[in-house]
């Protein structure tokens, strides 16, 4: 039986490593066969087209430039290591997907959302999530909790304007897709946010 696709999506700083950490411990407790993945990576050529994209010293990388490498680096990680997991019904939780793609290209750089979709075909016709978690915390709150952006990644540094229409756009896509993406207020404790992530995947179906 194919395993379930679960994403977790957020702004810079909204905690999604702890949670992964957190979930990741759940999931070991109650013996669930899983594997935790991100993006862009989560395979080896992946991992290195990361290290493009993300390099703060590439400021002159067009727009266009970084929606085809985050569409690359997906398509590779789909077959690396999404489809083997699915294949033999393992749950695959990816910490960023395709809505990073529609928020940040999308929404926040101004490229058409159907030049977004069109050259994530592959990802949407073949792998959309069963499920999308958003940890939803303002840009404000978030480097503020994390006490500010990190200066040697280039998406960090884009500043409050640019992270601000980040986060209108994935308000935007919960509104678009409310039976796919589920909020999850991610301003409280962390312990608050874990607990609320079990109910939301037990909700689904997604565990027990």
């Amino acid at each position: 039986m194919r395993g379930k696709f679960i994403t977790i999506e957020g702004c810079e700083g909204a905690g999604k490593s702890k949670q992964l950490n957190l979930l990741s411990d759940y999931l070991k407790i109650t013996n669930t066969d899983f594997i935790i993945t991100r993006e862009p990576g989560g395979s080896n050529i992946s991992e290195k087209i990361r290290s493009i994209i993300l390099d703060g010293k590439n400021t002159e990388m067009t727009c266009e430039c970084e929606a085809l490498l985050y569409a690359a680096a997906r398509v590779q990680h789909l077959s690396d290591t999404v489809e083997p997991a699915l294949k033999i019904g393992k749950l695959v939780i990816c910490d960023r997907y395709i809505d990073s793609s529609f928020a940040y290209q999308g929404f926040a750089r101004g490229l058409d959302i159907n030049y977004i979709k069109n050259i994530n075909s592959y990802a949407i016709e073949k792998y959309m999530p069963d499920l999308t978690l958003f940890l939803n915390i303002s840009p404000e709150d978030a480097f503020k909790r994390k006490g500010g952006a990190d200066t040697s990644d280039r998406l960090e540094m884009c500043g409050l304007e640019f992270h601000n229409r980040v986060y209108k756009g994935y308000l935007k896509l919960l509104k678009e897709y409310p039976n796919r993406i589920k909020s999850i207020y991610s301003l409280g404790e962390k312990a608050e946010t874990h607990a609320n992530i079990i109910i939301a995947l037990k909700e689904a179906g997604i565990i027990k």
